[in-house]
């Protein structure tokens, strides 16, 4: 046995001085050791942003205009007024008017042109009272009344004509009234009354209004129709 542990030395030598001088082994640098840094939690503090500020230019000599609203509980509505005008025929009859001591009170036509110039410019005006022995006189007030504005003309008195049986007539033009170069289309309101010898009035009517219409001349106009008479008997 120890001749066997001192061969297998002797063999180890020998092998040794065969491959010349010991190689060194080299040294194992050891792995760094890795530490864990905690990590904190973030805090509750906020971060206020960056503000950024643009400054406006200010315009010299201009103003800013300031409104200022008005309130209100109840509207206000704009009222804005027209006046028309318009001449149309009415097949309404014109209200009744009280001819106290007469019978009956009419008219030939209901238009006449303006006199001088155009046909017809004549109207008969026919009236007959109730008592012709006591009727001496009929009187016959007329005047012109503006279609458009409250305008009105002077009364004009005419002595009708007796034709006999207490009838009494007066044709009637536009000349023979007072105003007359101061109207053109207009209504003519007439109104009649009776009176005794003595002067002493008997029966006298309203005002007949919206009746007897004047219509201003023009020679090349179309003649209008004819329109029938109109008879007026007394209200009750």
């Amino acid at each position: 046995m120890k001749k066997l542990s001192f061969a297998l030395l002797a063999l180890a030598l020998s092998a040794a001085c065969s491959f010349g001088p010991f190689v060194p082994v080299p040294t194992l640098t050891p792995e760094p050791t890795l530490t864990e840094t905690p990590t904190l939690p973030p805090t509750s503090t906020p971060v206020p942003p960056t503000l950024t500020f643009t400054s406006t230019p200010t315009l010299i000599g201009l103003k800013t205009p300031t409104f200022t609203p008005e309130f209100s509980s109840t509207p206000e509505a704009t009222i804005t007024a027209f006046t028309t005008v318009t001449l149309t025929a009415s097949n309404t009859a014109p209200p009744p008017v009280k001819t106290e001591g007469f019978i009956s009170i009419a008219i030939s036509l209901t238009e006449i042109y303006k006199a001088k110039g155009c046909e017809p410019s004549v109207v008969r005006v026919t009236a007959q009272v109730v008592d012709s022995n006591a009727a001496a006189y009929v009187l016959l007030f007329v005047r012109f009344k503006s279609m458009t504005a409250e305008r009105v003309g002077k009364w004009t008195k005419l002595d009708m004509i007796p034709l006999g049986a207490g009838t009494f007539i007066y044709d009637l033009s536009s000349d023979q009234i007072k105003d007359d170069a101061y109207f053109e289309t207009s209504w003519i309101e007439y109104q009649i009354v009776s009176t005794s010898k003595a002067g002493s009035e008997i029966g006298r009517t309203d005002i007949f209004k919206d009746r007897l219409k004047m219509l201003a001349c023009d020679p090349n106009a179309t003649p209008v129709t004819q329109t029938p008479a109109a008879t007026t008997t007394p209200t009750p």
